[in-house]
């Protein structure tokens, strides 16, 4: 299983891109800003896209991959997300008015995207590959996601949160877990403006981390642009006992 990282950057600019995760070369983790970077070739074998919630940075670039793929969509590209966040994209997003509703285009029912609602606990299973949806806590509703390769690996995402305990409820479950992408957008000066906002920082995932059993690789993502060294100082000073690595667009891991 290859895990591809499009984009994991809290904001835009040179070199930075938003949240999204090619998994082998069919399924995306949230469709921020690094799906861009696809060639066409690869953005037509994409045939499910997760949605670990509704803010931008993590849907932005949906709307444009369908849209410059849609002569070569057979079958429906799957959406999966919870009711709230399929919601939002049906009102805000995908509404005739923002751009064309493509659950109903070339018609009605024939659409090439459909939209499915998914709770916590759901397991999807994609060829030999199974995707479980957890909850976490955001400023709006959100989950995050463990991807189970054939070999029974782990790579869980989390998506934007902060503390919380049924993340790490879930991930205690599994046997092994040999990575675990998630965020730390501020650093631990910024800790008030990251709990109104609810995102980590290093102390409060430093905290958070007590929680888990296990000592994956941890892959630390939505790091606020500007903010990169001080954010990278402060984890390694929090988290002296783990392998961590402040991910870039373009990084990648294999499962064997």
């Amino acid at each position: 299983m290859w895990i591809s990282i499009l984009g994991c950057s809290g904001g835009i600019g040179p070199g930075n891109r938003t949240t999204s995760i090619l998994i082998d070369d069919d399924i995306l983790l949230d469709a921020g800003s690094g799906v861009g970077d696809l060639q066409l070739q690869q953005m037509s074998r994409i045939r499910h896209v997760f949605i670990s919630h509704s803010h931008l940075d993590h849907i932005a670039f949906l709307p444009f991959l369908v849209d410059s793929i849609f002569s070569q969509i057979k079958q429906p590209i799957q959406v999966y997300g919870l009711p709230e966040t399929i919601k939002a994209l049906r009102d805000h997003i995908f509404n005739w008015v923002i751009w064309p509703d493509f659950s109903e285009l070339p018609t009605k029912d024939n659409g090439v995207m459909s939209f499915n609602e998914v709770s916590a606990g759901d397991v999807i299973t994609i060829d030999q590959r199974s995707i479980t949806v957890v909850p976490v806590e955001h400023i709006v509703p959100g989950i995050g996601f463990i991807v189970t390769s054939e070999n029974s690996k782990h790579f869980a995402f989390s998506g934007d949160t902060a503390t919380n305990d049924s993340l790490w409820h879930a991930l205690n479950q599994l046997d092994n877990l040999e990575a675990l992408m998630i965020e730390a957008g501020y650093p631990n000066s910024m800790e008030k403006l990251g709990t109104l906002a609810k995102h980590y920082t290093p102390r409060s995932l430093a905290k958070d981390l007590k929680k888990l059993k296990h000592k994956p690789h941890l892959l630390i993502s939505h790091i606020k642009p500007g903010l990169e060294i001080q954010i990278s100082e402060d984890l390694h000073q929090e988290l002296k006992d783990y392998q961590l690595t402040c991910i870039k667009s373009g990084d990648s891991l294999q499962f064997d």
